[in-house]
């Protein structure tokens, strides 16, 4: 169990999962800077944050919802958590005002297509963990919707997928207690980092080749 002052932003799980020079950057440093791609996620995610929630006869469709992991020591807002009327077989919570109980399901709106690993899905994990401890019950999946291909991506939060969240959360946590900024290593997907410039690392490279080739030169002496 995490203490309220050490619970961490669900976000940083993804810019870890991306780099972790990234993370520590915009969560230990407190750096930002915008790019196109940031650009357009803000903008999608406005979108689905400042329409209303919906009441249908069978789902209630909540945004920005609020989120905490104790155990997890996590932090945050879902997108979308929509309320589906559970099946007679199906546990769920009761919502005030509404007969009978209702399945939550969280979904995660992003910019790009989906992803070959995890990043994303860890994201969405994390805050089916949330719920779950929140909420006192058992969510089996839910969903990213991804901008770029206009359609919903169905995440199964199976064991290996909450083994992977709950690794990741760990190594968040220790990376922050540490507070230390890992040095920058050149990578080819730092060039859709929004933080290339802050970073430099191109620059780092140079100048470990420089040190490489002193070393070498000692040697040969």
């Amino acid at each position: 169990m995490y203490p309220e002052e050490d619970l961490l932003m669900i976000s940083a799980l993804q810019h870890l999962a991306f780099c972790e020079r990234q993370c520590a950057l915009i969560h230990l440093e407190q750096q930002w800077a915008e790019n196109r791609f940031t650009v357009l996620g803000e903008l999608l995610h406005e979108n689905v944050h400042q329409s209303k929630s919906e009441k249908k006869a069978d789902c209630i469709i909540a945004r920005s919802v609020r989120l905490v992991s104790y155990n997890l020591g996590l932090t945050g807002q879902a997108d979308v958590v929509e309320f589906h009327l559970c099946k007679s077989d199906a546990k769920g919570t009761a919502i005030p005002g509404r007969k009978g109980l209702w399945c939550p399901f969280p979904v995660e709106y992003k910019r790009g297509k989906p992803k070959k690993d995890n990043i994303d899905a860890v994201q969405l994990c994390a805050q089916a963990i949330c719920l779950e401890e929140q909420l006192k019950l058992s969510i089996p999946e839910g969903a990213i919707f991804y901008g770029e291909k206009r359609r919903r991506t169905n995440i199964c939060f199976d064991d290996n997928l909450r083994e992977e969240t709950k690794r990741l959360t760990e190594k968040l946590h220790r990376l922050i207690s540490k507070g230390v900024t890992p040095k920058p290593e050149y990578e080819k997907r730092c060039k859709s980092c929004s933080l290339f410039d802050i970073c430099n690392p191109k620059l780092n490279s140079v100048i470990k080749r420089k040190r490489y080739e002193e070393i070498l030169f000692q040697e040969d002496d």
